[in-house]
């Protein structure tokens, strides 16, 4: 799929982003690795929760497990049903020079190019220039990655006690927003951020031919 933001890219080198990704490839296949300390600490973490007799708030509506991450300033959750992998060598993103704020870069998963995003602009905010843990995002399969500044924890809290998206937003962004937890945190839709086509680009060979 291409994202409207795509024909920004006209000028810019895929050619030599391609020989960076195939340098990649040869040099290490730890490249998307998940750090099995961290994977193994989700997964209790996830247990334990699921495991917790649920309050009396928690039965008021469907329960979301969530996974909560940081990127810039701004804390969000995407159900974990959405979220296939975390990689944790931010090193092996190849940047795109000249691409538009919401391309981060590609990167390299099980030897298939995936583009790498950025949240921030997608709400007006700026694109953070930190590196950090990349979300493999998709349904059923990979689709995109989310740049991360930290990974921080699996959530499970009730649809009913998140509170509306804010008027601030414009009818765009509010359709990416599910709702907003108490202290903050923007719970993503997955299903209306995998359907937006800014954040899709034509990663096909023949682009570069």
């Amino acid at each position: 799929m291409t994202g409207g933001d795509d024909a920004k890219g006209g000028g810019l080198d895929w050619a030599a982003a391609y020989r960076k990704l195939a340098r990649l490839a040869a040099e290490t296949r730890a490249a998307t690795r998940v750090d099995p300390e961290r994977e193994a600490a989700l997964l209790e973490e996830r247990a334990r929760l699921l495991a917790r007799p649920l309050d009396r708030q928690s039965r008021t509506g469907p329960l979301l497990e969530l996974m909560h991450f940081r990127a810039g300033e701004q804390g969000y959750a995407l159900e974990t049903r959405f979220i296939l992998e975390v990689l944790r060598v931010p090193e092996q993103l190849v940047p795109l020079p000249g691409a538009p704020d919401l391309l981060r870069g590609l990167t390299l998963l099980h030897g298939e190019v995936l583009a790498v995003v950025e949240l921030s602009p997608l709400f007006g905010r700026a694109a953070p220039t930190t590196h950090g843990p990349i979300l493999v995002v998709g349904s059923g399969r990979p689709e995109l990655g989310l740049r991360a500044d930290a990974v921080e924890e699996v959530l499970v809290v009730s649809r009913d006690t998140l509170l509306p998206p804010p008027p601030v937003l414009d009818t765009r962004e509010r359709t990416l927003v599910s709702g907003i937890s108490r202290d903050g945190i923007i719970v993503l839709e997955g299903e209306a951020l995998l359907g937006d086509g800014r954040l899709f680009f034509d990663l096909s060979e023949e682009r570069i031919a």
